[in-house]
């Protein structure tokens, strides 16, 4: 079952794969893949071998995002407060510590590439999508909001293209994503993309392992990716959202394919 390894890591030499295995929910993102992810971050921050992550998804989608069925768990209201909050804060600093890894990252995208799965977007350097890939940030249409994805959006796109996408929720297509700047560039198809990824991992290779850290590490001390503070303050707004009736209205409306009251 995929739900048994939600993340495959697949090793070729210097470059490591990790594929979001839960095709049969777009790869969301569950707990127990995120305990995977981080397991997988610890060990590559030793990894000696290592060079170049490559991140995509199984089953023709890349990640719509967290797994709402979680979401929606029964709990009380405080104890869903603490734990969305919590589960919120470790996806930003999962984020983070792929962005800080010293290899170099290339995310591919096919299909959905939702809410939690731009933030997997976003922090790798190097992204690239195919023709059929879909992107949103969709989360005030569920009563949520885009707290630890915002601050990756803007890095790569800028704030103002960034303030629109998770104001309108809209789904945006792959040529769209490429000309705000949210991929690198776009490939036909899949196996044109993964053609692409090759390319690129050949022209990474050619740069000394020690040489790539270290331009990492500048790119870092050009400035934080937000304000101090704004991790926090963003996964207490999540949690908050997260356990009000909006959130319980939106996402029963998103699983039911109808518009939820506010939009009616």
């Amino acid at each position: 079952m995929a739900d048994d390894t939600p993340l495959l890591i697949k090793r070729e030499g210097p470059v490591v794969r990790a594929i979001m295995n839960r095709p049969e929910r777009r790869n969301s993102i569950s707990t127990a893949m995120g305990e995977a992810w981080s397991a997988l971050l610890e060990e590559l921050q030793q990894d000696k071998v290592a060079r170049v992550l490559v991140i995509s998804g199984a089953g023709g989608h890349f990640c719509a995002g967290l797994d709402l069925t979680e979401v929606q768990k029964v709990e009380s209201p405080e104890a869903k407060l603490a734990s969305q909050r919590e589960r919120n804060a470790r996806t930003g600093a999962r984020f983070m510590g792929i962005s800080n890894l010293p290899q170099v990252v290339i995310a591919a995208v096919e299909g959905s590439c939702h809410a939690g799965g731009l933030g997997f977007l976003c922090c790798a350097d190097i992204a690239f999508a195919a023709a059929n890939a879909r992107f949103a940030a969709p989360e005030v249409r569920r009563g949520l909001v885009p707290a630890q994805i915002l601050p990756w959006l803007v890095r790569r796109m800028g704030r103002s293209v960034a303030t629109r996408m998770v104001l309108e929720g809209r789904v945006i297509d792959a040529t769209e994503a490429g000309r705000i700047g949210l991929v690198h560039d776009v490939a036909a198809d899949a196996a044109a993309l993964e053609a692409l990824v090759q390319r690129t991992v050949a022209d990474v290779l050619e740069g000394a392992p020690g040489a790539l850290a270290e331009t990492k590490l500048l790119l870092q001390a050009l400035g934080p990716l937000s304000p101090e503070g704004y991790a926090e303050a963003g996964a207490a707004s999540f949690g908050r959202t997260a356990s009000s009736p909006e959130a319980a209205e939106g996402i029963a409306a998103f699983k039911a394919k109808r518009k939820p009251s506010w939009a009616a």
